[in-house]
């Protein structure tokens, strides 16, 4: 069975300047482009401000990294938080596409050096100086189009490619920052991007139900004798649990998969990556905590877990011969 789409009709040029009206009048008023661009300083300022207000766990994470990378890191998350918006937070599929395909032709003017908006203008100089290619930003507009029409996916072959544009693109950017453009370091950083996805997948199944989007393949649902009206419940049964379980174990051999990255980069980069892989393995363990019941609420991890994850990051920065990544790769259950 085919991944399940939604047709959308292409829109006229008029109909397509009041779907983008419309569309930017459901986002914050930051997020329109501005009569006129901002200095390189004042789009600095405004990615920073973003960042910041946004997403802490990212800030917390910036923390240790070297100070001249990040505003590199502030623009390439600005232009992340901004496109998953475009996609994710109007409300409408039509408004949602325009929006996107014109955030995509801002992309195209980037590199082409015409730059107006505060994000793109931050964002030409971190692509200047880290020369980053094109790809992985357009691959995120890719998968956020793609979450428009697609609320289905039938294999875990088909799931693995849509975290290739929604996840993948975003660890090889923080790569391409820091210096890093060598296939090996790619492909293991794919594994660690996936199973974020995938960990937040597991988490959010019934936030994601609400949006009719099941990114459970299909084909592991028919496994457990499945379909998707087990998640209208309120209550997981046996085969459901076994099902997460499941989808729980691969998501773990994924990360695994990834932790030699953590030795092969600079210090102040593996913290970050340590940090962000041991995040994601607390979210498999508070579902395993729930005995895989992702329907009755939502797993999440406590403050006192996101310390205890924090402490540690900072024990490995300055406690002397502590190792980077050595443990987990040994299967370090500390997290699980």
């Amino acid at each position: 069975m085919p991944m399940a789409t939604t047709t959308i009709a292409p829109a006229s040029s008029a109909s397509n300047e009041q779907l983008l009206a419309a569309g930017w009048a459901a986002l914050p008023a930051a997020y329109r482009m501005p009569a006129s661009a901002p200095t390189l300083e004042e789009a600095r300022i405004y990615c920073k401000n973003l960042t910041e207000s946004h997403y802490e766990n990212f800030t917390v994470a910036s923390w240790f990294l070297p100070a001249r990378l990040r505003p590199h890191f502030n623009s390439i998350y600005a232009y992340c938080r901004i496109s998953d918006d475009l996609g994710d937070e109007v409300g409408d599929t039509q408004q949602s596409l325009a929006l996107l395909d014109y955030w995509a032709q801002q992309l195209n003017d980037c590199y082409a050096g015409i730059t107006r908006h505060p994000v793109f203008v931050a964002l030409s100089e971190t692509i200047r100086t880290c020369e980053i290619p094109k790809e992985p930003f357009a691959d995120l507009l890719v998968a956020f189009k793609q979450d428009q029409v697609v609320t289905r996916y039938e294999t875990r072959d088909e799931l693995i490619d849509y975290c290739r544009n929604s996840a993948n693109p975003v660890g090889r950017l923080v790569l391409y920052a820091c210096g890093y453009r060598d296939a090996e370091r790619f492909v293991l950083s794919d594994h660690t991007c996936t199973a974020l996805q995938l960990a937040n997948f597991w988490q959010d199944v019934s936030v994601d139900w609400k949006k009719d989007r099941v990114y459970i393949p299909q084909e592991d649902l028919r496994r457990f004798g499945l379909t998707d009206t087990v998640m209208t419940g309120s209550v997981a049964d046996d085969h459901f649990r076994a099902l997460i379980k499941d989808e729980v174990k691969w998501t773990r051999a994924l990360f695994a998969a990834g932790m030699p990255l953590i030795s092969m980069v600079d210090q102040d980069l593996a913290l970050d990556l340590d940090l962000f892989s041991r995040g994601g393995l607390e979210i498999l363990s508070a579902i395993e905590k729930q005995k895989y019941d992702v329907l009755t609420s939502r797993p999440s991890l406590s403050k006192g877990r996101k310390m205890a994850l924090m402490c540690r990051a900072l024990a490995t920065k300055f406690v002397p011969g502590m190792s980077r990544g050595t443990r987990a790769m040994k299967g370090d259950r500390s997290v699980g």
